[in-house]
């Protein structure tokens, strides 16, 4: 058995003992229970672990920060362009019922001004043709709105304003990082895609 599956002996073993401590534990909804330790792996654990295959994606084999900054860049980039925009010519909501204050023109602008900057990144990093950055940076701009709407479902089912405290004024570290948690797995799936094709 290769190196390589040794590093999954702990993560199996533990979701064995997920599983059976349920049987032990006699809470009164273990599926419950179970599920809510399933999501939060497959919703934080698993985006955030596939930005190792980003920093080795771009050189193979040499750990390389440009995809993990690029999609930082254009997720900042889009949200303060969304929201500059939104203010200025926002009629048309996007989502009402679960994000009120979103809008159409938000969202054009955003995206408008983050492919603008993917063009800023096919010149200093030309390992990807201009058009693939654009992709890169569309798929970001497009599962990163998507990432912020489902925190913004679950706070809403769970009647909460904030994911947390920690950080005054702007909520917890998810109300900082909800859009990059749908937007990692699109822009690796995206990578996995255009260097095979």
């Amino acid at each position: 058995m290769g190196s390589s599956f040794i590093a999954f002996v702990p993560y199996v073993s533990y979701l064995l003992i997920l599983f059976i401590s349920e049987l032990y534990l006699k809470r009164q909804n273990p599926v419950h229970s179970l599920a809510y330790s399933v999501l939060g792996q497959v919703y934080i654990a698993v985006p955030f672990a596939l930005t190792n295959y980003l920093v080795f994606a771009y050189e193979p084999g040499n750990y390389h920060y440009v995809y993990v900054l690029a999609l930082f860049v254009f997720i900042w980039v889009n949200d303060s362009f969304a929201y500059l925009t939104g203010m200025a010519f926002g009629k048309h909501r996007l989502f009402e019922r679960i994000s009120p204050k979103k809008s159409w023109e938000g969202f054009i602008g955003g995206a408008a001004f983050s492919i603008a900057s993917s063009l800023i990144f096919a010149h200093f990093y030309p390992n990807l043709p201009a058009m693939a950055w654009i992709g890169f940076s569309g798929i970001t701009v497009i599962f990163g709105t998507w990432g912020d709407l489902f925190e913004s479902l679950i706070k809403r089912t769970l009647g909460v304003k904030d994911s947390g405290n920690m950080i005054p004024g702007h909520g917890g570290i998810l109300d900082r990082l909800d859009s990059t948690i749908l937007a990692i797995p699109a822009v690796f799936v995206y990578l996995v895609l255009i260097n095979h094709l």
